[in-house]
């Protein structure tokens, strides 16, 4: 089992939170939350629009729940229109989610 690690930067209006290891359902509250916390943050910014980039090129493991999580937090960026954007999705999950139709809401 490989935990998940979260770091974020900021640069130029960019918040970048980077996720390693495993995402799955005994992880996926540590990103939320993270992820949450950093869309209220972009919401306070003032006129300076935030974009928030989640990178996952080193994600080892994505399941159910994970997949939950980052619709979710899209769900919120799309009602405070932040803009979101998933990148550096590995080849198996890019897969996952184009066989679950969420690759054309997430990256």
């Amino acid at each position: 089992m490989d935990p998940l690690h979260v770091t974020t930067s900021r640069h130029n209006g960019t918040l970048t939170v980077s996720v390693s290891g495993e995402l799955d359902i005994a992880t996926t509250e540590l990103l939320r939350s993270h992820l949450l916390d950093l869309l209220q943050e972009a919401g306070h910014g003032g006129r300076a629009k935030v974009t928030l980039v989640i990178e996952v090129s080193r994600l080892s493991f994505i399941d159910a729940a994970g997949l939950g999580i980052l619709v979710s937090v899209q769900n919120h960026a799309l009602r405070q229109r932040t803009p979101l954007r998933i990148a550096g999705v590995p080849p198996r999950m890019r897969r996952l989610l184009r066989i679950t139709g969420l690759d054309a809401h997430l990256t």
